[in-house]
Formats: structure tokens, sequence, C-alpha cells
């Protein structure tokens, strides 16, 4: 396998064009990505521009009101607020340099899932945060559902494979601050480097640029995208289930040069994770004698929880 020097480039209106020649492109240009690099960058992804654009702003806002009133509205980890220094990678102590804000979804026809899923946060100080950012989530999750249909025919699965595992997932939408550096930051970054949790993230670029992918070389590459493309990658839950066939690749934030240290960093990623009760069990279509099964038997629900507790978001049971 040779290494990359780049993230791929694709073009999802090709997969949703009606033409079929188009679609099959797609679905082969993006499973090889994703066997290859693990990552891609997305032009035509049907998210909104102005919810985007009015999202962002909010964060803005959000951001520079004072610490006592964010805390406020503190969800306990999975929801609302959280602070700084409360997430650390899987492989460090050390916390990253960022605050958070998460979304998750509004289940509304099934009343046991709505009672196990934690509540979102209404930011009563900026009105008009949470029902954008829960407009926000679900243009991601419709986006996502769709990139999922084309995955499931890579994988020689039917089109509509994840669309029932998928509906009132845990999916989680994240609205991520960096403030500016003020001091030496010693060993700590914007986010250690790590993999996601997730079936697959959909990642708007960031206002200033950090985030890397190690290669198969173990260098770390820019995952430089133009402002019309999001970034979509694979994450751990997917990987599992297709025994390695589709990679979750390594990432990581690092912090900008001391000349720009001044600048805070605004990123919004989207974490597309089905209903807790979906087995992650490797297809049996991934696993043969040159492909033995790499991954023990979970649900998403138990693997969700062990990286959660993992990662300093959840105290383990």
């Amino acid at each position: 396998m040779s290494s990359f020097t780049t993230i791929p480039s694709v073009d999802f209106a090709d997969f949703l064009s009606g033409d079929e020649a188009r679609k099959r492109k797609f679905i082969q240009e993006i499973g090889e990505a994703y066997t290859e690099v693990g990552f891609v960058a997305m032009t035509n992804h049907g998210i909104d521009q102005d919810l985007i654009d009015k999202f962002l702003a909010l964060v803005k806002e959000f951001s520079q009101l004072p610490l006592k009133v964010k805390q406020k509205y503190d969800g306990g980890g999975m929801r609302g607020y959280i602070a700084m220094g409360m997430e650390h990678s899987e492989d460090s102590e050390t916390p990253d340099l960022k605050e958070m804000f998460q979304f998750g979804p509004e289940v509304e026809d099934n009343p046991q899932l709505r009672a196990e899923y934690p509540e979102n946060v209404f930011v009563e100080d900026l009105p008009e945060y949470t029902p954008t950012g829960l407009k926000l989530f679900s243009n991601f999750q419709e986006s996502g559902r769709k990139l999922l249909s084309a995955l499931a025919l890579f994988l020689d699965l039917e089109e509509d494979y994840f669309d029932d595992k998928i509906h009132n997932g845990h999916s989680i939408l994240r609205a991520i601050y960096s403030p500016p550096i003020t001091e030496d930051p010693q060993d700590a970054v914007r986010a250690a480097e790590h993999t996601d949790i997730c079936l697959i993230t959909l990642l708007l670029g960031a206002d200033t640029p950090g985030l890397q992918v190690m290669n198969h070389d173990g260098e770390w590459i820019a995952a430089d995208i133009s402002p019309d493309q999001i970034v979509v990658n694979v994450g751990n839950m997917l990987e599992r289930l297709c025994n390695s066939r589709l990679v979750s690749t390594k990432h990581r934030v690092v912090n900008p040069p001391r000349e720009l240290w001044h600048a805070p960093r605004i990123s919004i990623p989207f974490f597309l994770q089905p209903k807790p009760e979906m087995e992650l069990n490797c297809l049996p279509s991934c696993v043969d004698e040159e492909h033995p099964k790499k991954f023990e038997d979970l649900t998403s629900g138990e693997f969700l929880n062990r990286r959660l507790v993992s990662i300093g978001l959840k105290k383990e049971d």
C-alpha cells in the first residue's frame, strides 16, 4: 500500500445526480479513498451554507460569554457546554486546548429511546443558538445518511442498510472553540492524536488551519480544503463493522505558529452514530482467510460507552 500526501477530493453531486455511471464512479472513488486514506474532501455536500454561516456566528457569540454564564449550560458531558480541560485523547492524559458545546437528536417517535438520551440544552442567553444548532444537526444527519448509502453499496450491502440503524441514532453535533493561546502550552494541543468513535464524521472546515492526518509512513499530512468543501472521514464503528476494509485514520489539530497564537479556532464536526443496539460485529463478507476477524462483537452502545470513559467525558459505571 503506497502512502498518501494529500486528501482525496470527491463530488457528492455525482452520487446524487440520478446518472448511474456518475453514481458508480462516486461509489468507487470514495470506497478507494476510504480503503487507502480514510479521509476525503467533499464538494456539493448538501449542508445549507446560510445555516452554516448563521451557526458559526452564533458559536463565536457564545464563546465570548463570561465563563460563569457558559457554565450554566453544562449538560453533564454529552450535551451542552463542556469546559476547557475536560476532554483528552485516548492515548494522552493532557487535556486538549478547547471548549465545546454538543447537540444530540430530538427523538419524537420512540419514547423509550427519548428517555435514554440526555436532553439538549437551551441557551437562554442566546435564544437562537440551540434552535439553529438543531437545524444544522438535521442537515448533517440527512447528508450523512445519503453518504452511508454510497458506502453500503461499496460494501455490497443494500443501499438502505444503514437507514434504520441511524434513525434516532446517538449522533452528536459539536461546536468546538479553541481560544487564543496566551502562554506556552507545553505538550498540550488543540486536539491530540486520535481516531473518531462514530460511523463517519462530517466536518466543516475551520476558520484557521491545523487539522493533520497521519499517512502510512507515519507522516502528518495537512488536511487543507477549499471553502466549499467539508472533510468526511471513517470512524471506529464503521471500521469495526467492515473489519478494517475501510480505515479509521489517526488525526490531530496542532497549535498554530507562535505569531498566530492570538487567533482562536472554531470547527464544527458531526459524529454520525447509530442507535445503541446496533451490532458492530464484523460483516461476514469482510472476513476471510486473508482478512481474519480483528474485532470482538460489540454493540454501538457498548463501544461508545467504553470510548467516552477513555477520553474523560464519562465516568466508568
